[in-house]
């Protein structure tokens, strides 16, 4: 490993969580290689300026997240890109600022373009009737937005986030529900990047209410699908 880790301070209670996001940032932008062996206990107790206890719950929660593991005789390695839990919203945080931002988006539009217009199929035909009312009340604050004098880029990346989260959320499916969270994490920043200033696609978001609100799966997986072409976000 190249250089070395800074003193982590703040309360006792977050402790081992900063040490686990500064060891998993060296892992991300690759200063600390795939199948590299990490410090031994006593150095990065040392750089981190922390007890035992917090460091070997940093290297719990990492391993948790499939980003090393710990064999004895052997120490703590880094595991395999392959394995990392690209889908956990606390390690999205943590890569802010390392990976491209063009790749990081286009990714993004490629795992929602895969599963989000069946998201919105799903919704169409499962939602409840509370979560319609939701849903309703939420698309016409996107157009209050929208519409307004002047344009809030952060009412509206609040107010979209939601839109999509409360989609996955009205499937009736579990299994999307995790992706309902990725996007409250990953979404503000692919909006700010991929969305040209004061542009809200307000028009491809009616199609996908209106759709839900319908009871229309066949459209909102049609209109969803048109909403996440790419030609509609600006990507290099």
């Amino acid at each position: 490993m190249s250089g070395s880790f800074n003193v982590i301070s703040g309360s006792k209670r977050s402790l081992h969580v900063q040490v686990a996001r500064e060891i998993a940032r060296g892992i991300l932008s690759g200063e600390l290689p795939q199948g590299s062996i990490i410090p031994g206990e006593m150095a990065l107790c040392e750089q981190f300026g922390v007890s035992r206890t917090a460091l070997r719950e940093a290297v719990k929660l990492l391993t948790s997240k499939g980003l090393l593991e710990s064999r004895p005789k052997i120490g703590t390695r880094v595991v395999s890109r392959a394995y990392w839990n690209f889908l956990d919203p606390q390690l999205i945080e943590w890569m802010d600022g390392l990976a491209d931002v063009d790749q990081f988006c286009s990714q993004f539009l490629g795992l929602r373009r895969a599963i989000e217009p069946e998201a919105c199929a799903l919704a169409a035909k499962f939602a409840t009737v509370e979560q319609r009312i939701e849903l309703s009340e939420t698309f016409q604050k996107m157009v209050e937005i929208s519409e307004a004098e002047e344009f809030v880029q952060a009412d509206w990346t609040l107010i979209d986030t939601k839109f999509h989260s409360l989609i996955f959320n009205a499937t009736g499916n579990d299994f999307y529900l995790p992706f309902g969270n990725i996007l409250t994490t990953m979404f503000v920043n692919f909006i700010v990047h991929s969305s040209e200033e004061g542009s809200t696609c307000i028009d491809e978001h009616r199609q996908i209410y209106e759709a839900i609100m319908a009871g229309n799966s066949d459209k909102a997986r049609q209109a969803s699908a048109n909403h996440l072409q790419e030609s509609k976000h600006r990507l290099a």
